[in-house]
């Protein structure tokens, strides 16, 4: 359980609307209910915005009730669906965003998505008199200012069932198998992976891999009988195929890797205990932080506390790569 602010009531809200934008995560919907529980608790009234900011820009608005979010909690994806919206980064759209919500007496949103959602968010609150709080909700945990993102342990575990079903494939044939985990510019999501997995090689954006020198060392490993099958996690990258470059690399070195790409499948699936409680909470939070005059932040955790993180911040950081996490992946892993 994380530790729990104290704010004091200091303004009311007629209606607070929710959505659910970029990527999908699993840990989402739990994230809904919080906020929708937290806010008619408090008398307050939600509508819920399907489709991201293209369905508030349509003014595909949905009043939720208590029943709305009835067993949900162990859904993966989104009931309010999501999407990406280009045009949002203009801010004439964004007007027309910002007109639909007062013309349904809106005074509050809640956005929930990664670094491109928060953004989003940003903008609208320093655009109009409507309080925003941002939900970091990615699998990437790529997100500026806090520990932990809504989906990323899911997305660790499911990518960890994958790999130890794939790692005895591999021991049968005596290959090496490279796995491709989701992550873009990040490789947090590699990186957890890799040492969970116990796998002999961790490839990530921050760090360049010297192809030749990782084909040399698997080389070795086979000659000295300290192994001629493995796992190796690669993180996709931001350009498209980096995998499958790498495999054919080290083939070139004399090994037969073959490829798996888990892809969407880690967006998926049933939320963990973990991300149900961690999305729980920050929804409940985001409408504790509403009530206590709060605008323009994400609400995240650190240290086991759950805290607020000035938007303006996350959008303008980048989340670093822990270097003493991947040093700790390269000892293992040798």
């Amino acid at each position: 359980m994380y530790t729990l602010p104290d704010l004091e009531v200091l303004r009311d809200f007629n209606a607070i609307a929710i959505l659910t934008s970029g990527g999908d995560s699993p840990g989402m919907n739990p994230a809904i209910r919080g906020v929708v529980r937290a806010a008619l608790n408090n008398g307050i009234q939600v509508y819920g915005v399907q489709r991201g900011y293209s369905g508030l820009l349509a003014g595909d608005l949905r009043v939720m009730t208590s029943a709305s979010v009835r067993n949900i909690v162990q859904r993966g994806g989104t009931i309010l669906k999501s999407d990406r919206c280009e045009a949002f980064k203009q801010k004439e759209v964004r007007q027309q965003a910002i007109k639909v919500l007062e013309q349904n007496g809106i005074d509050a949103l809640v956005v929930i998505g990664g670094d491109g959602s928060l953004t989003g968010a940003h903008s609208l609150a320093e655009e109009s008199d409507i309080a925003v709080i941002g939900l970091p909700g990615t699998i990437d945990n790529d997100i500026f200012g806090t520990e932990d993102t809504i989906g990323f342990d899911t997305a660790v575990n499911t990518a960890l069932d994958a790999i130890d079903k794939i790692r005895d494939t591999a021991s049968s044939h005596e290959r090496y198998f490279l796995v491709e985990v989701m992550g873009r510019n990040s490789g947090f999501l590699a990186t957890h992976v890799g040492i969970a997995a116990g796998a002999e090689k961790v490839v990530v954006p921050e760090y360049e891999v010297q192809i030749e020198q990782l084909g040399q060392q698997l080389c070795d490993n086979r000659r000295s009988g300290k192994g001629s099958s493995g796992i190796i996690v690669v993180a996709e990258g931001q350009t498209p195929g980096l995998t499958y470059r790498l495999a054919q690399q080290l083939k070139q070195q004399g090994e037969e890797p073959r490829v798996c790409i888990l892809g969407h499948i880690q967006r998926g699936g049933r939320p963990s205990g973990h991300d149900r409680v961690l999305a729980s909470s920050l929804g409940a939070m985001a409408v504790r932080y509403l009530q206590a005059g709060y605008s323009d932040i994400m609400v995240g955790v650190a240290n086991g506390a759950i805290l607020d993180v000035p938007l303006d911040s996350v959008i303008r950081y980048r989340k670093g790569l822990d270097p003493k996490l991947f040093e700790l992946a390269l000892l293992l892993h040798k």
